[in-house]
């Protein structure tokens, strides 16, 4: 258990709180909503203070507040900053305010201020799944709970295909932002569909064997991959075969170099973005918006002169992609499916165009204008 979280700083902070006008918890009347884990929690809606367990939780606020994505933000985690500050750099330049709002370390690491988020005074604080046994340790949930704060888990990440339609259904009942919500869900329903059932009558198509190399040039290690989780369910939903599922029991894992050889893939995605605030100069393969794309495409090129990659089927014939990271966190994956069918399967997705998906998602729902940047290809073998 983290020494954040102790009693005695627990009490003190709850002696803080009830110090504090109450305004943030008086104006409405509870009702109880149902998070992804099934738990039952009561909580006054529409919100009014949240506390995002996960800054990259923006992604799925704004779209469904997008004149004024920060109004309910009290308080965030740093992650949007330090993980993704391409798209922070368009949420900051609209709205600058954001840059003072406090910000949080992260659950999972035990460094979660908890005296500061009750003196926030929030009416709900949001947490990933994935911080779920830390916050159990911790037994946080109660102890907000005994404070009048509940604790919603959303999920993005573990199992993001069973997850993130309730994720926006609850967000939209917390916000009282229903419509949007449920105008949010049907487009990214659809979406999807539009390669899953074409796929579904194709019928019988090869499917590609796919190396998904994720985050390669974030460290020397390789190869981190997916499971059958994640971006790897989004390759079969594209009508490919993912190399990591039938080996990584979970959603992220590891490939042995050797077994990558062996395997042989037909096709490599990358998965990048900017990760200078944790590799500076790094080898990482820069993607998001607004991206250097020629320098991107230099990183990919230099990336698959490893030992596991080079010389494979997928390097010998030029189908080396790569795909931004941030596809895996957030509800907008099914951009990343139409971009990935259309690699696998060109003749058969030749009127798909995914670039196009992604713009009519933030001319209707997002609040920041849209900039390429998010995938690219080598067109030759290095």
């Amino acid at each position: 258990m983290s020494a954040t979280i102790t009693r005695r700083r627990l009490l003190q902070g709850a002696a803080a709180c009830l110090a504090l006008p109450s305004a943030a918890r008086a104006q409405a009347p509870s009702e109880t909503l149902t998070d992804v884990l099934g738990r039952r929690i009561a909580v006054a809606r529409p919100v009014r203070r949240m506390i995002l367990g996960e800054g990259r939780q923006i992604f799925v606020v704004g779209a469904l507040d997008r004149k004024n994505p920060f109004g309910r933000v009290v308080g965030w985690r740093n992650d949007l900053i330090t993980s993704d500050p391409d798209t922070w750099r368009l949420y900051r330049r609209l709205y600058p305010a954001a840059a003072d709002i406090p910000l949080f370390n992260g659950m999972r690491d035990g460094t979660f201020d908890v005296e500061r988020a009750i003196a926030l005074q929030p009416d709900v604080i949001l947490l990933n799944l994935e911080a779920r046994i830390a916050s159990e340790e911790g037994r946080l949930v109660e102890r907000l709970a005994a404070l009048g704060i509940p604790v919603a888990y959303v999920d993005f990440r573990e199992k993001p295909f069973v997850n993130t339609t309730p994720s926006i259904r609850l967000l939209g009942r917390l916000m009282g932002r229903e419509e949007v919500a449920e105008a949010l869900i049907a487009f990214r329903d659809a979406e999807i569909a539009r390669v899953t059932d074409r796929l579904a009558r194709a019928g019988d198509v090869k499917r590609p064997l796919v190396m998904l190399d994720r985050i390669p040039g974030y460290s020397d290690e390789c190869c981190l991959s997916f499971g059958a989780e994640n971006f790897g369910r989004m390759v079969e939903m594209a009508g490919g075969r993912n190399l990591g599922s039938g080996v990584i029991p979970g959603t992220f894992g590891i490939l042995n170099p050797e077994a990558v050889l062996a395997a042989d893939p037909d096709v490599v995605i990358a998965t990048g973005g900017n990760f200078e605030a944790f590799q500076p100069g790094g080898a990482w393969v820069g993607l998001g918006p607004g991206a250097d794309l020629a320098e991107a495409r230099r990183k990919l090129a230099a990336l698959m002169t490893r030992p596991a990659f080079k010389g494979t089927k997928a390097v010998r014939t030029g189908q080396v992609h790569a795909i931004w990271h941030q596809f895996y966190n957030n509800p907008y994956q099914f951009v990343a499916i139409q971009r990935i069918a259309k690699w696998l399967h060109p003749e058969l997705f030749a009127d798909l165009d995914p670039e196009a998906t992604f713009r009519t998602l933030h001319e209707r729902f997002l609040p920041v204008p849209y900039e390429p940047g998010y995938w690219i290809s080598l067109e030759r073998a290095p």
